[in-house]
């Protein structure tokens, strides 16, 4: 616009040597101004690119196999690793399930405050406590076993749920979702289905889609949503949070059996909100625990920098007032 301008000039008002003198001055200020902000785009993108390589560091450092997404809701950034593969769940599949709870819950196929007996034929060992209470002495609302499923990961009242809800509506709800490989094929602990190759699945590109749509309120209602939010805020152990700040508030559900570890989480940064799904496959011993610890370190050290400015300095008025 300024060149055009200039070149515009009738010849009458400047001569032809005064204008390209202009012109060379208009062009070195543009190639200055260019130079600037190639330098400030330089520095941001090494820093997402130091970001993406740590990332691939953390997952190349296990003898298994992860996978890694880790975006923010704001959509500025986004890094991946193997987040199209397809890893068995263990009880990370428990998110689907409970979306489908509250959304068969809100069309009134279900009532949450109806009660299930627990039987027998639901109960299953590992984590929860319904494996312990009698056969049939005992009955729950459809809204008591969610928490439980989620809270304390517990198989028996996911069991319930799933037969409550159905697997295969699961299934077809991720796929109606954009989430195709995100499949619920078994009950919790049925190790004859496992052997069969019936394990339940999903990508960290799905879980980190899933968790968008909860954090966003896109799936079926924000009302529906902040109700499984407020289930997966509830206090629980975790990789993800267990490496953040106490005041910052993390939606999340963890899985592991042997072999494999998986965790979902959203991260409600103030100001910059983020998501981490974390997958692994082939463990051996504990290696994904704190590679996971890393993960969600790295990512919660790319992510408070949300308030700095172009020149990567940190605006805190108390901090700065103590300098």
């Amino acid at each position: 616009m300024v060149l055009t301008s200039i070149r515009a000039l009738p010849s009458l008002c400047v001569s032809a040597s005064l204008r390209e003198t202009l012109i060379a001055l208009a062009l070195g200020w543009l190639a200055v101004c260019g130079q600037v902000v190639r330098a400030e785009e330089s520095a941001l993108t090494m820093v997402n690119q130091k970001t993406q390589a740590r990332f691939e560091e953390i997952a190349e450092g296990v003898q298994g196999v992860m996978g890694i997404v880790v975006e923010d809701l704001a959509g500025e950034h986004r890094f991946a690793v193997n987040e199209d593969r397809e890893f068995a769940q263990a009880s990370a599949i428990k998110i689907p399930i409970l979306m489908e709870v509250l959304k068969q819950a809100d069309e009134g196929k279900i009532k949450l405050d109806d009660r299930h007996w627990v039987t027998k034929k639901h109960q299953v060992a590992g984590s929860g406590i319904l494996s312990e209470l009698g056969d049939h002495t005992t009955q729950m609302s459809v809204e008591d076993l969610a928490v439980c499923m989620i809270v304390l990961s517990d198989n028996s009242a996911t069991n319930i749920l799933i037969e409550l809800v159905g697997m295969d509506n699961v299934t077809a709800t991720m796929k109606s979702l954009g989430c195709e490989h995100t499949r619920l094929q078994r009950r919790m602990l049925d190790t004859e289905a496992a052997a069969r190759g019936q394990d339940n699945l999903s990508t960290p590109a799905d879980a980190a889609r899933l968790m968008r749509l909860l954090a966003e309120g896109k799936f079926v209602s924000r009302k529906v949503c902040d109700h499984a939010l407020e289930i997966l805020r509830k206090p629980k152990p975790g990789a993800i949070n267990s490496v953040l700040p106490s005041g910052v508030k993390v939606a999340f559900k963890p899985g592991e059996v042997p072999g494999v570890m998986t965790e979902w989480a959203l991260v409600e940064l103030k100001d910059r909100p983020y998501i981490v799904t974390v997958m692994g496959s082939f463990q051996l011993r504990d290696e994904f625990k704190d590679a996971m610890k890393q993960v969600s370190q790295t990512a919660y050290d790319f992510f408070q920098r949300a308030g700095a400015t172009k020149y990567g300095a940190y605006i805190d008025p108390e901090e700065w007032a103590k300098h």
